[in-house]
């Protein structure tokens, strides 16, 4: 190894280190707590279960600071270089651009492995046991979790379904003006929509089927169907299942949440899945591997434009490199629109195929100049 490969080697990896940081302090934290706040402030949840929350929710902000860092990195290392004129001393030296750059694609390589295993293994794990949190605190104590004049909910029922609830007030052991509803997840579903209020109501948790159940007093049931027929029934007392306290993982997971397994299982196990459906889950495994590739990607545009960056005194490289970042990003979130799969993994790569091709022309200006 030569003493350069250790020197710029050093630079961009320190640099990676605290460009990922800030990233992270600043724009990830930052749209976290925003995620938080219904957690946090509506839902006033203990702090332990929030600090539990933080900890699975932090490895999702690695996505994306990780190549954003790095592409930061070499911008700023391989700019003070050519503004220093150190990149001139070493070109004399005998070394030529493709060379001295070998340690960022090193470098490169290694992140997108790191950003591999986290995309695949690491971050579905996390947004899963992020969900299942909830669960856990709700099924230990369930009052904690459930405040007057605040909607709780977004729990998935058995079906096709999401259930939601409302309480006015506590009473002691009781709450008073309990509603529940049954919502479809989706317009497409053709699940029905349940409302059921009751006067006075009594949570109780069934650890051994891991259930949360409510007894109800004064109670009213109303269903509409697909048709907007309505069917009402009152009951002075009744104990119907509110919410399935077992791990959510049982019962239906968005594909983000899913391993690879999982999702090629789900895809064997449901033949007639709807096909927009199916392309969203294989395209969520084509994205982990595409987006793991951005580093590697982003060492082909990061040199020339760092470059450029210094040697005219201007911004316009760093300015570029930031918009490609954003664009890279931003069009990989595109594939969820596409209704094929060719199409969404053509997207999904493009950029990749794009920043190689963009930088592989920088380099070749580079070299003449």
């Amino acid at each position: 190894m030569r003493i350069s490969d250790r020197y710029i080697g050093k630079q961009v990896l320190l640099g990676t280190l605290f460009a990922v940081l800030v990233l992270g302090l600043v724009l990830v934290l930052g749209n976290l707590f925003k995620q938080l706040q219904p957690l946090l402030v509506d839902q006033k949840a203990p702090l332990e279960l929030v600090i539990r929350f933080v900890i699975n929710v932090l490895p999702l902000s690695l996505m994306y600071t990780i190549p954003w860092g790095f592409l930061s990195a070499v911008l700023l290392v391989f700019g003070r270089l050519s503004s220093q004129h150190e990149i001139t001393s070493f070109r004399v030296a005998g070394l030529s651009l493709v060379r001295l750059s070998a340690p960022v694609f090193v470098i490169g390589a290694g992140l997108s492995l790191v950003s591999l295993w986290l995309n695949v293994n690491v971050v579905p794990h996390s947004r899963a046991s992020a969900k299942q949190l909830v669960y856990d605190q709700a099924a230990r104590d369930p009052d904690s979790l459930l405040k007057p004049g605040v909607v709780q909910g977004d729990f998935k029922g058995d079906g096709d379904e999401i259930q939601k609830l409302l309480i006015e007030g506590k009473n002691g052991e009781w709450v008073e003006g309990f509603h529940f509803y049954v919502l479809p997840s989706s317009k497409e579903s053709g699940a029905d929509l349940t409302y059921v209020h009751a006067a006075r109501a009594a949570l109780t948790v069934d650890k051994t089927k891991g259930q949360l159940r409510v007894k109800l007093e004064d109670a009213y049931f109303e269903t509409r169907n697909e048709r907007g027929e309505i069917e009402m029934a009152f009951a002075g007392e009744a104990e119907p299942l509110v919410i399935d306290l077992k791990n959510p993982q049982g019962t239906k997971l968005k594909a983000n949440s899913m391993s690879n397994e999982q999702i090629r299982q789900e895809i064997k196990d449901n033949p007639n899945m709807r096909k927009e459906t199916m392309v969203k889950m294989r395209t969520e495994i084509t994205s982990r591997y595409s987006f793991s590739m951005a580093c590697l990607a982003f060492a082909f545009v990061a040199v020339p434009l760092g470059l450029q960056t210094r040697r005219r005194d201007t911004s316009r490289g760093l300015i570029i490199s930031l918009l490609i970042g954003t664009g890279y990003f931003l069009v990989t979130m595109m594939a969820d629109q596409f209704k094929s799969d060719s199409a969404a993994t053509m997207v999904l790569w493009a950029p990749n195929t794009a920043c190689i091709l963009l930088g592989l022309f920088l380099f070749r200006r580079a070299r003449f100049k």
